[in-house]
């Protein structure tokens, strides 16, 4: 039986080469007529990529990848025949499929040089394979589960090749089964934490083919390297975060910030769509039979979706088409065309036809070449080229105006408001996001109308060049038909290319304005939500109010609520409710009083400092702070609130969010939709969806960053975890519930439906507190060792049953620190070469001997060494050095406690006063000076000499939280605007 299979083997491999000549040959006919991507792929093109000979190989840069795909289809495709022949043949089609373990074809041990080069897959793991492959043979005869296997050739986070295809094989009753197997395919791109530099050249194979590469586009949108846009296209592709490719891919991406990367993503989404559009049209174009050749071409070239919609527009189904199409029909295209090809002998009377309207004359005649023609310059890309040029070397302004129908029917209130923007005019080149904003506003209230002026000098130039250069005809021209070239020229220009270039400019304008509008919110976010917590306190939270009073809450210093209450402050029995506050602050020695900033904020501020000015709540030393109450309301009548505190009225929830927000301000804000915060500028005028995709990204970034101790965190602030989503948080806090604490990462792996992909995302942003899981496990221990007999008896002839967590599972002190699951190897190595113990992480013991070391080998000697990257090193270093319970939050702001108040008529110009950032946007920074209205530093007063040298800065803005020296320069009292100089950050 088993020589019957091999002479099949051996007769299906030598009658493959004539079949993918043959496939080629059709391949290449088809070809002529239109682009690879429009034909459908077969079963035997697939075996020709998968039998290719060397000599193409060794061009194709991510051919490993592509091979593994397609011998996955191939096994799909010969599924019948596994299913007649499961045990016999299973063996044969392993050393058919996997490429590492074949020693019958030289050509597949070529294949795996590359992949080796590619991922950096150590030999190591390449001398156990044919070993692996034994184990798994027996394994495919037993029926066990190949799981086990993984787990014993290596613990890492990256699941080997290998055994990913004996999976694969085991799958012959159900091709759905295939997922899993391909999921883990996508976490062993860099194991062992030692990613290279590019992975496998700059060209990268997309789903929709272009004219332009996309690594090249994507470069020249971004001013990224073009290297780093294709490790970038291939880390997303696979499915990686944010947070996981700016922690531990740095040595891929030269190190970029989140924030670039961010922008990378959107810019290679937008590509991506355009291509994906593009091919939409062709493949319609193509079923109605209008797709010619110059049109797919001219459809392949385009970049942007205005460029798309200004080549596909007159082929859109309409009432009517345009005039040039109109002309074509009735017969006048050869006309044009023999005017610049052939003009010697063209007569324009022969295509007069008295009785068609249209052709009834030589007037009409004319305008209809013209038309053809004015059509045939403004779809031609060398032409707009030109013009595209001409018009970045002159001065194109942007001008608004009131429109005539707002100055006469409108509200004053709302038109006074675009004052500055009544006349407006400035260059495109200058012209500030902020005010493209507040123009696209006011045209769309109809207060403003806006256009865009292009001088005559380009026009005249532009109708020259074209005349005399681009479209100069073969031979000589009559002046009647020199007249009407001249006329087409001018056409195309007024009727189809500036209103295009005019699409164009306020587009990219638009754009552009949106996104550093997003980018401006998620700064903001980042810096609020980043803000430094305030520990060990018990705060008292106030949602300040009028006729209702102001809602009081108590929480401890571990954010449990202890009291709440309702007072009625200002509606005359200030001095009665003054006792009950004073009550509730001796019982629970609360010296802190955290206050909303909404309505009857500044009068309930008043009352307190009146009263602590008179020391009456006297032993205690109280402060009060103002904090931001966005988004609390909303927050307070939620699913999650609800859940959260079910037997608390909706109005007392916002007083506990309010004092949470000072306490650990990311665990509460995370509970808020980003919008809601309300740090952002035109934020309802921007694209939503752009918006929410940002600033989600953004507080998943910060969630990531802060990292979360996995036995304690609420689901909410699970979720946002790098890798995660409600479905998994919510399984991560039921397998907590039910099982216990988690005692280590790999722990992780257990809980249902996190897969190797989630669990490599996730992995490094999780946190144990090493204390808490020590005395967790001994108080076990006895409790598991007088019940292990009593386990082991019941156990027997039973399903196998999951381990009590402390019967098998030990705590790793490195499960503490940043460093990824997948470097513990390489810490742990470096750890014996430094001779340094895993217990000792975070004391000054091992920061004196990693200083020692590293001073004495230098980073980069040490990371040789190590057979690891410097990034990867300088990483683990971190994580072995950082105190226990270290927070990057300790760096940035803590909110201003204050005992006093000042009024807004008490300012003056020149009075100095601190203050705290309350929003940034790109003209200036409002500053909360405590007056009840947040005061303006222009973008012009905020220079590097003034902004504090001792904080490293993504960029010369400040941001929310940050406590500023003021001088008042300007108080507009009518107005209530308050223009102030920055003096120094604090």
């Amino acid at each position: 039986m088993m020589i019957a299979t091999r002479r099949r083997f051996a007769s299906k491999m030598s009658s493959l080469p004539r079949r993918v000549k043959s496939e080629a040959k059709a391949l290449t006919s088809e070809d002529d007529e239109l682009p690879s991507f429009l034909n459908t792929s077969s079963e035997s093109e697939e075996e020709e990529e998968e039998w290719e000979p060397k000599s193409k190989i060794a061009k194709r840069p991510r051919l490993p990848k592509k091979n593994e795909a397609k011998t996955k289809k191939a096994a799909a495709s010969r599924s019948a025949v596994a299913r007649k022949k499961i045990k016999k043949v299973a063996i044969k089609e392993e050393m058919d499929v996997s490429l590492p373990i074949a020693p019958v074809e030289d050509n597949r041990m070529q294949l795996l040089k590359p992949k080796e080069e590619d991922v950096g897959t150590k030999p190591k793991t390449l001398k156990q394979k044919p070993e692996v492959l034994k184990k798994m043979e027996i394994n495919s005869f037993q029926g066990k589960n190949v799981k086990s296997l993984e787990s014993d050739e290596k613990p890492s986070t990256s699941v080997p090749v290998v055994g990913n295809q004996v999976k694969h094989e085991k799958s012959e009753e159900d091709f759905a089964f295939d997922e899993p197997p391909f999921k883990k395919i996508k976490s062993t791109t860099c194991p062992e934490g030692k990613p290279v530099k590019n992975l496998g050249g700059n060209k990268v194979k997309e789903e929709f083919e272009m004219n332009w590469d996309i690594v090249q586009a994507l470069s020249e949108i971004t001013n990224v390297e073009p290297w780093v846009c294709a490790n970038l296209i291939r880390l997303f592709q696979e499915e990686n975060t944010i947070p996981f490719i700016a922690r531990y891919r740095k040595e891929l991406i030269n190190n970029l910030e989140a924030d670039a990367l961010r922008e990378v993503q959107q810019a290679l989404e937008e590509l991506r769509t355009v291509a994906k559009k593009t091919h939409t049209m062709i493949q319609k174009l193509k079923k109605e039979g209008k797709l010619s050749g110059c049109l797919l071409t001219a459809l392949l070239n385009c970049r942007t979706l205005e460029e798309l919609d200004h080549v596909s527009a007159p082929y859109k189904i309409g009432s009517k088409g345009t005039k040039a199409q109109r002309a074509k029909q009735l017969g006048l295209e050869p006309a044009a065309l023999s005017l610049l090809q052939n003009p010697m002998e063209l007569n324009l009377f022969s295509y007069i036809r008295p009785n068609t309207k249209g052709l009834s004359t030589i007037q009409e005649v004319e305008a209809g070449v013209q038309h053809i023609l004015a059509d045939i310059f403004a779809k031609d890309k060398d032409t707009l080229d030109f013009i595209r040029k001409l018009c970045q070397q002159r001065y194109i302004c942007i001008q608004s105006a009131l429109a005539k129908v707002s100055s006469k029917s409108g509200n004053e209130k709302d038109i006074d408001k675009f004052q500055l923007y009544h006349e407006f005019s400035c260059n495109i080149k200058n012209i500030q996001h902020h005010q493209i904003l507040a123009i696209n506003r006011g045209e769309n209230l109809k207060i403003l109308t806006v256009k865009v002026n292009i001088p005559d000098g380009v026009k005249n130039e532009f109708c020259w060049w074209c005349v005399n250069e681009r479209w100069r005809p073969k031979q000589f021209l009559k002046p009647e038909l020199m007249r009407i070239l001249r006329n087409s020229v001018e056409d195309a220009y007024k009727r189809l290319i500036y209103p295009l270039l005019c699409r164009e400019f306020r587009s990219k304008l638009t754009s552009d304005a949106e996104k550093e509008s997003v980018m401006m919110f998620g700064r903001n976010l980042r810096q609020l939500l980043l803000t430094s917590p305030v520990r060990g306190r018990t705060l008292m939270g106030v949602d300040p109010g009028y006729k209702h009073g102001c809602k009081l809450a108590i929480i401890s210093p571990t954010s449990q609520i202890l009291h709440t209450d309702v007072v009625y402050l200002h509606s005359g029995q200030g001095f009665r409710e003054a006792e009950k506050i004073k009550r509730l602050l001796l019982q629970y020695n609360c010296s802190t009083v955290v206050i909303g900033n909404g309505t009857a904020c500044r009068e309930t501020e008043a009352y307190f400092a009146d009263l602590i000015m008179k020391k009456y709540f006297a032993p205690l030393d109280v402060v009060y702070c103002i904090v931001s109450e966005a988004g609390a309301s909303i927050y307070s009548v939620s699913p999650e609130a609800s859940k959260e505190m079910p037997d608390l009225d909706p109005n007392l929830r916002s007083a506990v969010s309010i004092a949470r927000r000072v306490q650990d301000p990311l665990a509460e804000l995370v509970k808020i939709e980003p919008k809601h915060i309300g740090v952002g500028m035109y934020q309802h005028d921007v694209s939503q969806t752009l918006l929410k995709a940002t600033l989600d990204s953004v507080v998943e970034e910060c969630v990531s960053f802060v990292g979360v101790d996995i036995n304690i965190c609420s689901e909410i602030l699970l979720r946002h975890i790098a890798g995660l989503n409600a479905n998994r948080a919510k399984n991560i806090i039921e397998w907590r519930e039910k099982n216990g604490p988690f005692i280590n990462r790999e722990q992780l792996k257990d809980v249902k439906g996190l897969g190797p992909k989630s669990f490599q995302q996730c992995a490094g942003f999780i946190r144990f507190n090493q204390e808490y899981i020590k005395t967790f496990c001994s108080s076990k221990k006895t409790e598991f060792g007088s019940h292990a007999l009593l386990t082991k008896a019941g156990a027997q002839g039973k399903k196998k049953s999951k381990p009590t967590p402390c019967a098998l599972q030990q705590p790793n002190p490195l499960d503490q620190t940043c460093i990824h699951p997948e470097s513990y190897n390489i810490a742990m190595r470096f750890l014996s070469f430094i001779g340094g113990n895993a217990n000792d992480i975070g004391k000054s013991d091992m920061q004196q001997k990693v200083n020692a070391v590293i001073q004495k080998e230098g980073l980069e000697g040490t990371a040789k060494r190590l057979n690891t990257t410097v990034h990867t090193l300088q990483l683990i270093i971190d994580g072995l050095t950082q105190p226990e319970g270290f927070d990057i939050r300790t760096d940035f702001d803590k909110p201003d406690f204050k005992r006093s108040i000042v009024c807004f008529e008490d300012l003056s110009v020149g009075t100095v006063l601190t203050g705290k950032v309350e929003n940034a946007t790109p003209f200036g920074v409002f500053v909360d000076i405590g007056v009840g209205k947040a005061g303006l530093i222009p973008v012009r007063n905020i220079t590097e000499a003034k902004l504090s040298k001792v904080k490293k800065r993504r960029s010369l803005g400040l941001g929310p939280g940050e406590r500023v020296e003021v001088k008042v320069l300007n108080v507009d009292i009518p107005r209530l605007r308050i223009t102030l100089d920055l003096i120094r950050v604090l």
